[in-house]
């Protein structure tokens, strides 16, 4: 089996490791069947064969692709345009991808910088998520309840469906919950990976990184903890299961 090749962006290693490890757990692969690359510590390997891998999986981190050149660190600026670097191609060749909210961001910018804080952004904590006609009949989505709840917390959001693109789950606060383009490049703006462990870590890393009040912490690691959180992480299985020979 080709092994996965898995994207971070978190330069804190307690969040990235723990979202490695929930990378890990929920879609039952080993460390050995895949490739971790933590774009804060590591440049993508020179001339990447994608063919060397079963799919793509990119996570989330605190960087904004919508961020002016001059509001991004030079850490958030580098590994932007490295996991741009990859779209082309996986465009082109209709890639197995799968970009977990900020990966979400990375897709809709190259298709189309159709990505912006002008509206949609969600606070810490869980949404209403609703499954399209063609959400019912994906593959990634398969045995998905037409309603189900998920983790999110997100500044920036697409603000139209990219051209070429299927859109597969919606949300009353943000409509673009999950889409696909073509048949195998995925992304989410919820995150498949995360619980209420992952997010409680979450929460105290980025209490000052204005995604809510730091005096609110706990009362949103409670709400969390008291979450019925449970289908999206199948959106991981599903895809390793789809993509893994």
């Amino acid at each position: 089996m080709k092994p996965f090749l898995i994207l971070q962006l978190r330069p804190e290693t307690e969040a990235s490791d723990d979202e490695f490890q929930a990378f890990l757990r929920k879609t039952n692969l080993s460390a050995g069947e895949v490739v971790r690359v933590r774009l804060d510590q590591s440049l993508l390997p020179k001339n990447i064969q994608l063919d060397a891998y079963a799919g793509v999986i990119v996570g989330g981190g605190p960087g904004c692709v919508s961020d002016l050149e001059d509001e991004k660190s030079p850490l958030e600026a580098r590994i932007e345009k490295a996991i741009l670097s990859l779209m082309p191609e996986i465009i082109d060749k209709d890639f197995p991808f799968l970009g977990c909210c900020y990966g979400l961001g990375i897709l809709g910018h190259h298709l189309g910088r159709v990505v912006s804080k002008e509206r949609y952004s969600e606070k810490v904590g869980t949404t209403d998520c609703l499954l399209t006609e063609a959400g019912r009949l994906d593959p990634v989505l398969a045995d998905f309840p037409d309603r189900f709840d998920a983790f999110v917390g997100h500044k920036e959001a697409v603000q139209r469906l990219p051209d070429g693109c299927v859109h597969l789950v919606s949300s009353p606060t943000c409509p673009f919950q999950m889409i696909r383009y073509g048949q195998n490049v995925y992304a989410t703006q919820f995150h498949p990976e995360a619980d209420s462990d992952g997010f409680e870590v979450r929460i105290n890393i980025y209490k000052h990184r204005g995604y809510f009040q730091p005096d609110d912490a706990q009362s949103l690691i409670e709400m969390c903890r008291a979450a019925n959180v449970y289908a999206p992480e199948k959106v991981l299985k599903n895809f390793v299961k789809r993509y893994r020979t």
